[in-house]
C-alpha cells in the first residue's frame, strides 16, 4: 500500500509523498502509543518506590508505638498517683492512732505520778526551719513530699518509743519495789488475837516478850505471802512448829510458823499474795493461828506497820 502525500512548496510547487504501508503503520502506532505511553510514566513516577513505601510504614508503626507508649506513661502516671495518695491515706490513720496512743502514754506517766514534764506525750520531736511556700494549681502528693512526712513520722514514732520504753522501766521498778514491799496481813480470814511486845505467856502467865503478831482462824485455812520473795526455810522449827520463812531482799524477811501444812520448798520463788501454807496449830501454841514475823537485818521488828500498810 502506498500513500500520496502533497506538499505545497514555494520553489517546486506542489511536491509528492510516497509511504509504503510499513511507514504508515508505524507512524500510526507512534501516534497512538505516545499519549499510552506518556500516561503509563506518569502513574510510575507519581507511584512511591518500594524504599520510599518501607520508610513511610516504619514512621507510621513509630508513630503508634509513640501514641500507644504516650497512653501507658499517663496511665501509669495516674495509677502512681493513686497509690501516693492511699499512702498518704494511710499515714493520716496512722497518725490517728500515733495521738491515740499519746494520750494514753500520758495517762499511763499520770498514774505512774511520774514527775511533771519528765514525760510530755503530746509535745512533737524538736524540727523545723524556714517556710518556704510551694505554689502549686494542682492539690495532690508527691513521691518526695511522702517520704519526707514518712521520714518526720518515723522520728515521732522513735521518739514515743523512748519515752515508752522509760516509762515502762519505771512502772516495772515500781511493780517489783510494790511486789517486795512487805503490806497486809498474812491470812485472807480471821482476826488478830495477839501483839508484838510484851504480853503474859499463855502458857505460864509470866511476862514475856513476844517477837510478832498472831492471827488467829479455822484449821486449815490459807496462809498467804505478804510479799514476793524467796523461800530460806520450810519445815519445823523449834517453839514454831512447822514454819516458813521468806527473804524479800534489802534486809527484809517474813516468818509463817504453826502451819498444818507447808505448800512451798525452800529455794522456791513466791509472789505477793500467794498461798505457801495452811493454818494450824504445830508447836507451842493453845490453837490455830499463825504467828506472823517481820525481820529487818535478822532482827524482829513490830509487824503492824507493815500490815496496816495499803
Amino acid at each position: 500500500m502506498h500513500i500520496t502525500l502533497l506538499k505545497k512548496s514555494n520553489r517546486q510547487g506542489i511536491r509528492k509523498l510516497h509511504l509504503s504501508g510499513a511507514q504508515v503503520i508505524c507512524i500510526l502506532f507512534l501516534v497512538f502509543s505516545l499519549p499510552f505511553a506518556g500516561l503509563w510514566l506518569g502513574y510510575q513516577w507519581a507511584q512511591p518506590s518500594e524504599n520510599e513505601t518501607l520508610a513511610n510504614k516504619a514512621i507510621a508503626d513509630m508513630r503508634d508505638t509513640l501514641i500507644q507508649q504516650d497512653k501507658r506513661l499517663e496511665q501509669s502516671k495516674r495509677d502512681a498517683q493513686l497509690q501516693v495518695n492511699a499512702l498518704t491515706a494511710k499515714v493520716g490513720l496512722l497518725q490517728a492512732e500515733l495521738n491515740r496512743i499519746n494520750a494514753l502514754g500520758q495517762r499511763v506517766a499520770e498514774l505512774a505520778k511520774v514527775k511533771e514534764g519528765e514525760f510530755d506525750f503530746s509535745a512533737k520531736p524538736g524540727i523545723g526551719g524556714v517556710l518556704v511556700p510551694i505554689e502549686d494549681d494542682v492539690q495532690t502528693y508527691r513521691a518526695e513530699d511522702l517520704f519526707r512526712g514518712l521520714d518526720d513520722f518515723e522520728a515521732l514514732i522513735n521518739d514515743r518509743a523512748y519515752q515508752l520504753d522509760l516509762l515502762e522501766a519505771i512502772l516495772l521498778d515500781k511493780e517489783l519495789s510494790a511486789e517486795v514491799r512487805i503490806s497486809g496481813r498474812p491470812i485472807s480470814k480471821g482476826w488478830t488475837s495477839s501483839f508484838f511486845g510484851q504480853r503474859a505467856d499463855p502458857f505460864t502467865g509470866e511476862p514475856s516478850w513476844h517477837e510478832g503478831m498472831d492471827f488467829a482462824g479455822k484449821q486449815g485455812s490459807d496462809v498467804i505471802s505478804t510479799g514476793s520473795g524467796v523461800v530460806v526455810w520450810s519445815g519445823k522449827r523449834y517453839g514454831y512448829g512447822q514454819m516458813i520463812e521468806i527473804n524479800h531482799g534489802d534486809g527484809y524477811s517474813t516468818r509463817y510458823a504453826h502451819c498444818e501444812e507447808l505448800l512451798v520448798n525452800v529455794g522456791e520463788v513466791v509472789n505477793k499474795g500467794d498461798v505457801i501454807a495452811k493454818m494450824g496449830s504445830q508447836g507451842r501454841s493453845t490453837g490455830p493461828h499463825v504467828h506472823y514475823e517481820v525481820l529487818r537485818n535478822g532482827r524482829p521488828v513490830d509487824p503492824k506497820r507493815y500490815v496496816n500498810r495499803r
